[in-house]
């Protein structure tokens, strides 16, 4: 089967494409990976969020994986919605950390008008200190979305979680298709989309595949593209899913950084339980984007300290995002850092090119073993 050039940019991947990319040898798999994801991001910068939870737990939904859903027994408290100075605070707080995006996640089926008025404020505040900003707080129809839109909200999330085929399995309370009319409505009213899914709930490695093309399929692509391992919560159903094989979780970020060129690929939940080693690997298989700080919503994250610790040990530096005040020069800031770097490639190229001809020169075979 030949497949399309990393370049290329496509909305039209085919499940037997996807599948085969699955199928690559690992090392192919990744280099080819970091081929793509060299050509539109500055390989050692990663993108730095913190996520907070505004609203916890008593949601209405049925998700399997979730400790927030009211239809099980989890031991997780009821929390109202918070107040929008302690918010205000937290983001400050994430952004002396590091931070350049602040996520705020409400544990609703859809918010109503009177509690969207106070997210509508809190988005405005949290803009105003220079970080992007992000919600998730379920479905929002075409009026919601348009209202966070105009209150300045840079991202909504909304994951998908997994294949069509498999998602009655997980969730039963809403459709695919409610999701994906949620995107719709959050991408007509001028925002970025958010949206991944969930790996190792006892899916077929056919629903990666599938889970995937639907991400890809959407035009554009989701800007970013959470990749989640599942967090095992006791009280859940999921809570005796058999685990993942780190491997296959590295080999669907790969994929996904093939599939969608330009989209951050989010190392996101389960990083807690990941070693450093499957965590350098998700990072060259083109991973440019994680959650940093102590909680992802309800579920323990690794510490800051760690974090730092490990991009020190990685050469890798948090990603600076200036999109939320000028999408325009963010982008050809990031198109002169590929350009710089190819420049320097090639500088290094010649340059040991020219020192192997010298050494020739000078009598010394250029494979000489000592």
């Amino acid at each position: 089967m030949t497949l399309t050039a990393p370049a290329d940019l496509r909305h039209d991947w085919t499940l037997a494409e996807i599948e085969a990319l699955f199928a690559l040898p690992f090392n192919d798999l990744l280099f080819r990976a970091q081929q793509v994801h060299r050509q539109h991001f500055d390989a050692n910068a990663v993108q730095v969020s913190t996520l907070l939870s505004i609203k916890t737990g008593a949601c209405p939904e049925d998700c399997k994986y979730c400790p927030q859903s009211g239809h099980y027994n989890t031991g997780l408290g009821k929390e109202k919605l918070l107040e929008i100075d302690k918010v205000v605070a937290q983001a400050q707080a994430a952004k002396e950390a590091g931070a350049s995006r602040f996520c705020m996640g409400a544990a609703w089926r859809s918010p109503r008008q009177r509690d969207l008025e106070v997210v509508l404020e809190m988005v405005k505040r949290v803009k105003a200190l220079g970080l992007e900003t992000c919600m998730t707080l379920g479905m929002v129809d075409t009026g919601q979305a348009q209202q966070l839109a105009n209150a300045g909200l840079d991202y909504y999330n909304h994951n998908l979680d997994t294949s069509p085929e498999y998602y009655g399995e997980i969730i039963t309370t809403r459709s695919y298709t409610d999701r994906l009319d949620t995107l719709a409505n959050v991408r007509d009213a001028g925002m970025k989309v958010c949206s991944g899914g969930i790996l190792g709930m006892g899916e077929a490695p056919s629903d990666r595949a599938s889970l995937l093309q639907q991400l890809a399929s959407l035009k554009p692509h989701p800007e970013s593209v959470p990749i989640n391992m599942l967090v095992k919560v006791p009280g859940t159903p999921l809570e005796v899913a058999d685990d993942l094989d780190p491997i296959d979780f590295i080999r669907a970020i790969a994929v996904a950084r093939i599939l969608m060129p330009k989209s951050h690929v989010r190392l996101s939940a389960g990083r807690e339980q990941m070693s450093e080693s499957t965590q350098a690997l998700a990072f060259l298989a083109g991973a440019n984007s994680i959650f940093y700080g102590d909680k992802l919503l309800t579920t323990d994250n690794p510490e800051a300290e760690r974090d730092r610790a490990l991009f020190a040990k990685l050469g890798l530096h948090p990603e600076s995002r200036e999109t939320c005040r000028d999408d325009a020069a963010q982008a050809a800031a990031l198109e002169r850092a590929v350009a710089e770097r190819a420049n320097q490639a090639l500088f290094y190229d010649a340059t040991q090119a020219a020192g192997a001809d010298a050494t020739q020169a000078a009598g010394v075979g250029a494979t000489q073993v000592v």
